[in-house]
């Protein structure tokens, strides 16, 4: 399930018990003839009910959804007004919407939203109930704002690092191939879009069936792991590092014209050369780069001319890095 579905199915069901909880509230006092706080509790309800509606509708877009905040407001508001109205016992009005909201908004923007409003009920608290009995209560209201607003944060932890999970290889902690192809057709669009070139480098361990057979299966991922770690140490700080599988990298290199590119495969290509292996001493890579021409709209194109060069620079005898301007191979 995606984060939008996900957020989309949350934000549904919590509109959806919170109208409920409050359709019955209202219920309530309709029965008891409490007609001053029937309407407030059946203003919740629609509300709710609406918000829930939103959330349908808005499924598509729900991560960037405006919607929300505008409907929480009036929740919170109707909620203080049925609470001063009901007095003291009147403050469980919005213990609901308080949850509500941290489910529906992001943490920043619920908690920037929640702490004047549970300011004010604590306030309301201790003005209308003794001293012995408005701590308690008090407590208890900010330990479920805290609650809520920890539950929030631990969610948004736990996306972030599903995500990561899904961009990064687990054995380098580098990008992987999948997340190659998307990152590449956004940096195309904005070379596009602001006239800034950008370049991709593709880089090979030559006679890697060779350092394979020298050091066993087994420890080639660890290898390909210190790779990437002197890769990491090499690249500039807008740079990307992707690992493609069988000891193959690929760097993206934003705002990176042609001679940035030479030069830079040329930085890496030698700093390689010059390092000391583990278990295998000396190591090269064959590069190839190329950068991004006004023809260029899909990152595949301009994934696939890099390659080409970098099978260029392995037919030019390893060690080399070769730059194709064109598909013809213009060096």
């Amino acid at each position: 399930m995606t984060e939008t579905r996900l957020r989309t199915l949350t934000s549904a069901l919590a509109y959806g018990l919170g109208s409920a909880v409050f359709a019955l509230l209202a219920l309530q006092n309709l029965r008891y003839g409490f007609y001053g706080l029937f309407y407030p509790a059946a203003g919740l309800s629609a509300i709710s009910l609406g918000g829930c509606a939103y959330t349908l509708s808005a499924s598509r877009y729900q991560l960037r959804a405006k919607g929300h905040l505008p409907v929480l407001l009036l929740l919170h508001g109707l909620a203080l007004t049925g609470a001063l109205k009901a007095g003291a016992s009147g403050i469980s009005w919005s213990l609901p919407v308080l949850v509500l909201t941290y489910l529906v908004l992001p943490l920043r923007r619920a908690t920037l939203l929640t702490l004047p409003v549970a300011a004010l009920l604590a306030l309301v608290l201790a003005w209308q109930l003794p001293a012995g009995e408005s701590l308690p209560a008090i407590a208890a209201l900010w330990l479920l704002v805290a609650s809520a607003g920890l539950a929030s944060w631990h969610y948004d932890h736990m996306t972030q690092s599903a995500e990561d999970l899904a961009i990064i290889d687990p054995l380098t902690g580098a990008h992987n191939a999948r997340y190659l192809d998307e990152t590449l057709q956004k940096e195309i669009s904005r070379a596009k879009a602001t006239t800034h070139p950008v370049s991709i480098l593709m880089m090979d361990i030559d006679h890697r069936d060779q350092i394979s057979d020298m050091l066993g299966r087994e420890q080639m991922p660890l290898l390909y792991r210190r790779l990437a770690e002197h890769l990491f140490t090499l690249i500039r700080a807008g740079d990307t590092l992707y690992f493609l599988g069988d000891g193959r990298f690929c760097l993206i290199l934003p705002f990176t014209p042609e001679e940035g590119a030479r030069v830079t495969g040329e930085r890496i290509r030698r700093s390689i050369a010059e390092a000391a292996w583990p278990h295998v001493g000396r190591m090269t890579v064959s590069m190839g780069a190329t950068t991004h021409i006004s023809q260029d709209s899909l990152g595949e194109r301009l994934r696939q001319r890099a390659t080409d060069a970098l099978e260029e620079a392995r037919r030019r005898g390893h060690d080399h890095v070769w730059f194709s301007a064109d598909v013809h191979q213009v060096a």
